[in-house]
């Protein structure tokens, strides 16, 4: 009797695995494992956010691999002296405003029919890299709209899908051709755009998921780089949907949690949302992190 009464007390105890207390263990789990995907490129060197200058030549051949890119539609061989041409974004505003909703929802469905419209943009940008001498902004305009069309690309090669999280090495995979390089979505968002110190690339770049900051259904342009991005950042930190902000609590999106360094580098993460919003946030304010939707951002 004895035995029997350790046996059926050890089948207790294993029970238990699926308590309520297990069940947030592995919860906790899962959310570590999106945040490494999400940010497994966050080792750069973030204070070398002087360099914001550097070309593209130098970059791409730095993160250069001898993995071929993915054919683009529409390539054609290249001429014995390439002509360097800044690209015309308005290729992608007319594709973006054709299949992107005002609320940055993506009809994927529908954009397959003009995917050979999107691979002759990306081969644009690819033969037409940034020099030395273009303007930040004009950089800027050029890897945010790469790393938006190449992330519908990446969408559309793996259609129908329901999350980017169910691609495999979504951000990791090299190959993006521009310039001399071949870069991966992480090189761009890390290694590129994080460098040139404008924290409100964040709310620029779009990962195809709902709780992403929307894709803007125009481009980004240089000469409108400035307000563009003022008005995303805008948009996003008072979305009630993706941050709720009251004067004692702030429940944000989880790209202040996994970006925190790029937002506080003056400051608290309060201090940077502070001139966005018409809340008096108190500077105690309890601060919380929203659980990520990474649902595809497709048009319903």
């Amino acid at each position: 009797m004895v035995k029997l009464f350790l046996i059926l007390l050890g089948s207790f105890w294993m029970s238990c695995g699926n308590s309520p207390h297990a069940a947030k263990k592995a919860i906790s789990l899962e959310e570590k494992k999106e945040e490494s995907l999400r940010t497994s490129n966050d080792t750069i060197l973030l204070d070398d956010s002087k360099n914001e200058g550097a070309t593209v030549s130098e970059e791409t051949k730095a993160v250069a691999t001898t993995a071929a890119p993915v054919a683009i539609a529409g390539e054609r061989s290249k001429p014995s002296e390439k002509e360097v041409v800044k690209p015309d974004h308005s290729k992608w505003t007319s594709l973006l405003a054709k299949y992107v909703n005002a609320k940055g929802d993506v009809d994927y469905k529908s954009f397959q029919n003009d995917a050979g419209s999107l691979d002759r943009y990306l081969y644009q940008l690819a033969e037409n890299s940034p020099e030395k001498d273009w303007s930040k902004n004009e950089k800027l305009a050029y890897y945010i709209n790469l790393y938006n069309a190449a992330t519908v690309k990446l969408i559309l090669d793996n259609y129908p899908t329901t999350s980017i999280m169910d691609i495999k090495n979504p951000w990791g995979r090299n190959w993006i051709k521009t310039g001399d390089g071949v870069l991966s979505l992480g090189n761009i968002e890390h290694k590129i755009l994080r460098k040139m110190n404008e924290p409100r690339i964040h709310f620029a770049i779009n990962c195809a998921s709902f709780s992403c900051p929307k894709l803007l259904n125009k481009a980004f342009t240089a000469d409108q780089m400035q307000k563009q991005l003022h008005e995303v950042t805008l948009e996003f930190i008072n979305d009630a949907t993706r941050n709720s902000i009251s004067k004692e609590k702030m429940q944000l999106s989880k790209i202040f949690k996994w970006y925190k360094k790029d937002f506080t580098k003056n400051g608290s993460l309060a201090d940077y949302i502070k001139p966005y919003t018409e809340v008096e946030i108190n500077g105690n304010a309890d601060i919380d992190f929203l659980k990520y939707d990474w649902n595809l951002n497709e048009a319903k």
